[in-house]
């Protein structure tokens, strides 16, 4: 059974002054169906940080002939780039966390149309989420802020709540200067890029031995 779609609060009157007041952005989903679509947020906390465009195109580049028909988690959905880059090449579904109340309702409210049907947006804390889930993912992105330091706990989490299927891809982006996140034994790292200050992973999930 999908998840519910968070439903967007309506709104009356000007926005409060911190809405005003927050940083406006937009990012473009850059292949596949929405190609060119642009995706328009405000970040109000200045923790927003969607990946590149170049960045995003890497990645899909590395994902381009097995992303089709994948079941999809956007854990730190942000401006939700990564799910909606995703969902417009081809995979089945995606689920978009993020913990936000006003980005969540905006990523509904942006997104619903554009992949009716094949996209869940949840207004969560990720790592309260993740283990109320039972149904696995083939996809994982994996981009939070990156000093709050939640990259080990959530791969542990997904690991702990069988939430990865066998072969699962996961993404994971951190600050380029510092030690790797640390991530579950059975993790093998595939791929990896640095631009800027990112650091960029690509892990493929393998079976547990025994």
């Amino acid at each position: 059974m999908r998840s519910p779609l968070t439903v967007p609060r309506k709104h009356s009157g000007k926005r409060p002054a911190a809405s005003v007041q927050g940083q406006k952005g937009q990012v473009r989903i850059i292949g596949g169906e929405r190609r060119g679509h642009r995706l328009h947020f405000v970040d109000h906390g200045g923790d927003l940080r969607p990946s590149s465009d170049r960045m995003r195109e890497t990645l899909f580049n590395w994902l381009q002939f097995e992303i089709s028909g994948l079941r999809v988690l956007d854990l730190f959905a942000g401006s939700g780039a990564l799910g909606a880059e995703a969902l417009s090449r081809g995979a089945r579904e995606a689920v978009l966390v993020e913990k936000q109340r006003e980005r969540s309702a905006d990523l509904s409210r942006q997104l619903t149309p554009l992949f009716e049907g094949r996209i869940a947006v949840q207004c969560a804390d990720a790592l309260s989420w993740l283990p109320t889930q039972r149904q696995p993912f083939d996809l994982v992105f994996i981009d939070p802020p990156y000093d709050l330091g939640l990259v080990s706990p959530a791969s542990e989490a997904l690991e702990a709540q069988g939430l990865l299927t066998d072969g699962a891809i996961i993404y994971v982006e951190s600050r380029r200067k510092g030690e790797a996140p640390a991530v579950p034994a059975n993790w093998q790292l595939s791929k990896e890029k640095s631009s800027g200050d990112i650091h960029a992973r690509l892990y493929r999930r393998q079976s547990e031995p025994g």
